[in-house]
This record gives C-alpha cells, structure tokens and sequence, in this order.
C-alpha cells in the first residue's frame, strides 16, 4: 500500500458532506480523490482538487483508488460495497451497515475472499460522553453496573421534504439511523443480550416510518434501555447509569456533530471538548471515599475511526469497527421488530445466521 490512499466518496448528501469528507481531510496520509455525484459539483467547491464523477462505475474504474467509501441511502448500500469489493477495493460503509443481517453476512464473506478490509462507520464509539462512560465502567467506579439507559433525543414536529430517511422504504426509520449507534455502543460495552424487547412506534401524524422506539436488552444482571425519538422537546439526560456503589447521570449531546455542521474539523482547536456545563455527574463510593461532583468529559475523536482503518488496511493495526458487530447490529434491529410486532420478548440466537455462513 502506499503511503497515501486514496479515497473515493460516493455520495455528497448530509453523511458525505458533514461526517465524512472533512474529517477524512483531516487525517494524514488519506486523499479524498473523486466524489459521486450525480446531478451537482458541491464537493469541488469546497475540496477543489477532487474529480466529480457521476456515476459509481466510472469510481471504480480508476485503479489509484484504494478506499470506497459509501454515504448513499442505505438500500444501496448492499449494492456499492458488494460492487466495491469485487472491484479489489478496501470499503466503508455509512450505518446501517445493510438493511439485513444476510447482506452483511454475504458482505463479510466475499470481503473475506477478496481479502480486502471492511468496515462501518461506526463514528459515535468516539463520542466524548461514550468515551467516558467506558472509561468509568473500565475503572469499576460504579461498582457492579445493574442500569444502563442511553437516550438519543430530537425534536422535529414538521414534516423534512425530501428525506430518505422517513420514506417507508427497507432500513428506512429511526431504528435503524440512531438506533443503530445505541445498539453498537451497548454492544461494545456489554456484548449480545439474552433477549430483546421492543416498542418501535410512529408518533407523528405525517410520518410514514418508526420516529420513536424503546429497546431493553436483557443481560444477567443488567438492565440496558435505548431510546430514540422525535418529539422531545425537552431531552432528558443522554446516559443514566446505576451501579452497587453509584450513579452517573450525563446531559447534552457530543460537540462534534454540530461543530462539524458549522464548517469545523478535526484539525480545529479543542476539537471534541465539551463544554463544562455538560459535563456529566458522578456519585459513587470508593472504598471508604464518598465521591461526588462533575466529571470532565474525555474530548471526542471522530477521526480515530479512519486512523484505524488506515491502520487495518496497512496491517499495522486490528480493525476496531469490524463488520462482524456492524451485523450483529442489524440482526438486533430485526429481532427489535419482531418483537414490537408480536409485543412479546424475542431471545437473541445467532444460530441462523451461523447456517448461513456455513451455506456461502
């Protein structure tokens, strides 16, 4: 590999623009090199030195590219990774990794055989708050953790022309937007639950898809809830955790989104820091010590996720996202919808999807 690769975006929609283009500018030894884009030239407003093309075809034709990255609407996203891959180039894929859990299944397996790197942009595992409550649970400060609530909190009670997002379409619906980071996130910190039970709900009087849901996650010991919604006009805390020797309550959402939609990078001065006003609360007992105040919040660090790719394609590195948890996600979404449908808690079983690698 050489020491710069090269990256070809497909797609220059909120995804590409905000989350993807300019952090991947902001890490060394990536090149942001063509951009898809079928109708505009927007991206070579802002990155001149970047070839518009139209289509993904003309992308993979060019042999200088050694990354794809995919930010289109997520039933496509089974089509370009897959297309990518036989293309002999290494892949990212903007969540949902797919819209089922046999996609990313055959997606892991051809990325296998064409021994390329895979992976999904799982960016928010270097949220500053996330960062923090892992550090915390790591460090034991809570002693046995028996709660675990994380909130995903939004407001919008018009109607978005022109969202993809909340047409009825496969993988369309806030489940599997933010549902999709509160699901690797709890994954990450607690492994695959026991059983899932849902209330996936369509709350608003125009919306044709899932805008509110609650998941509980039943671990041995552990309680885990997620929630996401659009109509919350006033957020409650973004993570509550309870333990056998405290508490940690923590308010607001990472920095980095919104300074990333005001034109801001990675390479911007205190990048990730969260305002001392959001810092959460912590309120535990240390051995003989009885601790409580604020807690600084670790600064976020969206740019670490491609570092390590950089990394995994180079074999310098293990690949920190891998598409492995990205299906395992997916497949927790789908037993989520089982479950709201049938209002009954449904077990997790990876069962099938083990008789469907044993079948590719």
């Amino acid at each position: 590999m050489a020491d710069v690769i090269n990256i070809g975006l497909v797609g220059y929609g909120l995804a590409g623009r905000v989350f993807h283009a300019p952090v991947i500018q902001s890490v060394p030894n990536l090149r942001l090199k063509k951009v898809v884009e079928r109708h505009t030239d927007d991206s070579s407003k802002r990155y001149p030195e970047v070839e518009v093309v139209r289509d993904v075809v003309a992308l993979l034709k060019d042999e200088e590219i050694d990354l794809v990255v995919i930010t289109t609407p997520n039933t496509t996203h089974f089509e370009f990774a897959r297309a990518a891959l036989l293309a002999g180039k290494h892949v990212v894929v903007e969540k949902p990794f797919t819209t089922t859990s046999a996609e990313a299944l055959q997606l892991i397996n051809l990325a296998r055989r064409q021994n390329r790197v895979i992976s999904v942009h799982q960016n928010r595992r270097w949220d500053g708050d996330f960062q923090t409550v892992k550090r915390l649970l790591d460090d034991k400060l809570l002693g046995r953790l028996v709660e675990y609530e994380s909130h995903f909190d939004r407001f919008r009670n018009y109607e978005q022309a022109g969202s993809w997002r909340e047409e009825k379409a496969p993988g369309s619906g806030i489940l599997f937007d933010l549902g999709s980071h509160l699901i690797d996130q709890a994954q990450i910190l607690f492994g695959l639950p026991e059983m899932i039970l849902a209330d996936i709900r369509v709350q608003r009087d125009f919306a044709r898809t899932a805008d509110n849901f609650e998941l509980i996650l039943y671990y041995e010991h552990l309680k885990v809830t997620l929630k996401a919604g659009m109509l919350v006009r006033e957020p409650g805390p973004r993570f509550v955790l309870h333990g056998t020797e405290g508490s940690f309550i923590k308010y607001g959402l990472d920095v980095q989104e919104e300074a990333l939609k005001q034109g801001l990078t990675p390479s911007s001065p205190n990048w990730g820091e969260d305002p001392e006003e959001q810092w959460g609360t912590l309120n535990t007992q240390v051995g003989e010590l009885h601790l409580m105040g604020r807690i600084e919040t670790i600064a976020g660090r969206y740019q670490a996720y491609y570092q390590n790719v950089i990394e995994a394609i180079n074999g310098e590195a293990e690949l920190i996202v891998k598409p492995e948890e990205a299906m395992n996600t997916i497949r927790i979404i789908e037993l989520a919808m089982e479950s709201s449908q049938k209002r009954a808690g449904i077990p997790y079983s990876s069962a099938s999807l083990k008789s469907r690698a044993a079948d590719e």
